[in-house]
Order: structure tokens, then C-alpha cells, then sequence
């Protein structure tokens, strides 16, 4: 039987549950993974398809209506879409979705649509190669574009497109993105460079604010950009080009897309989201140092009734604010080193699913 909602400190409901399937990334980007080589979670400590079934579940029982898969790259977690269908048939959440860089997609792409996976979230920085070789360390574009394609014949609508806008990268690329959605029917959203505990050489001066973001796009598309619906506990704020939004002849009036200003307009406020890892650890905001082991409760024999009490007891004293904590800080840096990342693998973006 379900659970009242479980609600924290400032009244926020344990509402959308990120699950990391994998640590493991066939890509490099330097605002998550700025190294080459990393120590892997070993095959025994990852969470099996039925933990990790029944994880959901008890977290649906709190409250959970909004799931969805992350990695590292979920797609390198073999038989990913049997787990969708495990997640799908409980019929517990309204959205099972996945977040991807979408290298592997158009291998995949038709499984996971029959297995009942709802959307997805394609990661994608820029539109020209040599940017996406330097910023991910392969040359990848063109299999991310091909799994665009793929998981469009699959039939996935509602795809959204998340791209990191940095200073002096693709800060001159905004408006091309946005065209880039608007003839392929996905909406993008741009998310300011975050200063995580991955993103070792985050700097204040690579952040582009959302306020810059619309004034640029405004300039550059030739129309207002107008507030669209309301943000409610969702990351993205959304956005409408108005009358007369052109760019090199896509007529762009009227395409909605988002920016997630977490870094200058954080919206801790409203975050209902939080995080369990490939291994177990469940993180309650995505700044958090320490996690709570799941794992261990769950091979020790631990009931549903145990687990619903231990996430209840921790969601019900959770008064996190991280990003707002960071916004407070005078001298604002990167949040972790390079060699507090080698002392804690947990504190690696890849291992919680950003």
C-alpha cells in the first residue's frame, strides 16, 4: 500500500528519484570527468536489476511519481532495457525517462521504446566536431546525431536536448542549438556551467547567466524571448521566441526551450529531486559530500517496511539548499579538487548521475 508523500524540512516531497545503472562513460567532458583514466566500480558492488527494481518501488511508495536512468552512460549497462521494462511494469510512475549522451542510441533506440521507456534526454554541447572532439575527448558528433535520428524512427517524442553553455566555448552557438531543435522537433535546453564536485576547473568567468542567455538570443534571433508556463519543482525554466524569431531562414517564432540557472538562480527551493548510485549510495542533493547506503540494508535482508522507514526518517530531516549554499559563498571556486576525487570516487559526477 502506498505511503503519504513524504515531505523534508522545507516542505519539499521526495519526488523524482535519479538512478545511476552505471559509473562507467565512453566520454570525457570536462565539466563531469576532466581526467582519462578512472578506478570503475567493481561488476559485484553495482545494484542488480532487481535491487534496483525494488528500490523504485519503495520509493514510489513515498512519494516517487517521476524516475529516470542515469549513468555514467546508462547505455553501457548491458541489457539496459530489460531494467526498463522491470521500472515500466511496476506501474508506479507517470515517466521513465533516461538521460544519455546518446552514443550507443541508435543500437538501442527501438528496445527501449518497446520496453516502455517514455523519454529521453540527449547531452549534446555543440553542432560542430571539433568542439565536441576537444570538449569530450572523442569525436563523437556524428553517432550522436545518428542516435538522434534513431530514437526518432523509434518513434520517442518529447526529446529534450541539454547542452552545458560555457564562456568562450559554445557561447557563440545559442542561437544554431536552438534552430538545431526547432527543424528536428526536440526542445533544448541550456543548463550554466555548474560548479559541481566534478567540474574541477570550473571558473565564475566561464558561467553564462540565464539573463545574458535570453539577451543574446533575443539579439540574435530578432525577437523577444517570453516567459513559458511555470517552473514548478521541473530544473528548466522555460522559454517562448516570439513573432517574428528567425536565424538563416528557420522561422523559429513560437519554439519553446529551456535554461536550468542553477548556478546564478538556484531553485533549491522546489528541488524534489535526489540520487542513488549504481553501488547504493543515495544522495539528497547533487552538491551533498556524503551519501546514505542503501546497498547494504538491502543484502542484509532489510523489508520494504525497513527501507520506507530509513528513507523516511533521512527525507523527513533533509534541509538542503547546496547550489544556494554556493551562490552564498564570497569566493566562489571550484567545489572539490582533483585529489579530493581521487580520495572519494563518490564525489565524481559520474558516479551520481548528475
Amino acid at each position: 500500500m502506498k505511503s503519504l508523500p513524504v515531505l523534508d524540512q522545507r516542505q519539499r516531497p521526495l519526488g523524482s528519484l535519479r538512478l545511476s545503472v552505471t559509473d562507467r562513460c565512453n566520454l570525457r567532458c570536462g565539466y563531469c570527468m576532466p581526467g582519462e583514466d578512472y578506478t570503475w566500480m567493481p561488476s559485484k558492488d553495482l545494484l542488480s536489476f532487481e535491487e534496483l527494481r525494488r528500490l523504485s518501488a519503495v520509493f514510489a511508495d513515498l512519494g516517487a511519481t517521476k524516475l529516470r536512468l542515469t549513468g555514467g552512460e546508462p547505455l553501457l549497462r548491458k541489457n539496459l532495457e530489460v531494467l526498463v521494462k522491470l521500472l515500466v511494469d511496476l506501474g508506479r510512475f507517470e515517466d521513465v525517462a533516461m538521460t544519455t549522451n546518446a552514443l550507443g542510441l541508435a543500437a538501442k533506440a527501438h528496445a527501449l521504446k518497446a520496453a516502455g521507456l517514455t523519454r529521453l534526454t540527449v547531452s549534446l554541447d555543440s553542432l560542430k566536431r571539433e568542439k565536441v572532439l576537444a570538449m569530450s575527448g572523442r569525436d563523437a558528433l556524428e553517432r550522436v546525431l545518428a542516435g538522434l535520428d534513431a530514437a526518432d524512427a523509434a518513434g520517442f517524442r518529447g526529446t529534450k536536448l541539454d547542452t552545458v553553455a560555457m564562456r568562450g566555448f559554445n557561447d557563440d552557438e545559442l542561437p544554431a542549438l536552438l534552430a538545431f531543435g526547432k527543424q528536428r522537433g526536440i526542445e533544448v535546453r541550456f543548463i550554466e556551467y555548474m560548479d559541481v564536485l566534478g567540474a574541477v576547473d570550473w571558473a565564475a568567468e566561464k558561467v553564462i547567466s540565464r539573463r545574458e542567455m535570453l539577451a543574446e538570443i533575443s539579439k540574435a534571433v530578432g525577437a523577444d524571448v517570453l516567459p513559458f508556463g511555470k517552473q514548478g519543482t521541473a530544473p528548466a525554466a522555460r522559454f517562448e521566441l516570439g513573432a517574428g524569431a528567425e536565424l538563416d531562414g528557420v522561422d523559429l517564432a513560437g519554439y519553446v526551450f529551456g535554461i536550468i540557472a542553477s548556478t546564478t538562480e538556484p531553485f533549491c527551493a522546489a528541488c524534489d529531486r535526489s540520487r542513488v548510485t549504481a553501488d547504493g549510495r543515495w544522495y539528497q542533493c547533487l552538491y551533498a559530500r556524503e551519501g546514505s547506503d542503501l546497498r547494504g540494508p538491502l543484502r542484509d535482508g532489510a523489508t520494504d517496511a525497513e527501507l520506507r522507514g530509513l528513507l523516511s526518517e533521512s527525507w523527513s530531516v533533509r534541509a538542503a539548499r547546496g547550489a544556494e549554499e554556493r551562490l552564498d559563498e564570497v569566493e566562489r571556486g571550484a567545489a572539490a579538487h582533483r585529489d579530493e576525487l581521487s580520495a572519494d570516487h563518490h564525489l565524481e559526477m559520474h558516479k551520481r548521475g548528475g
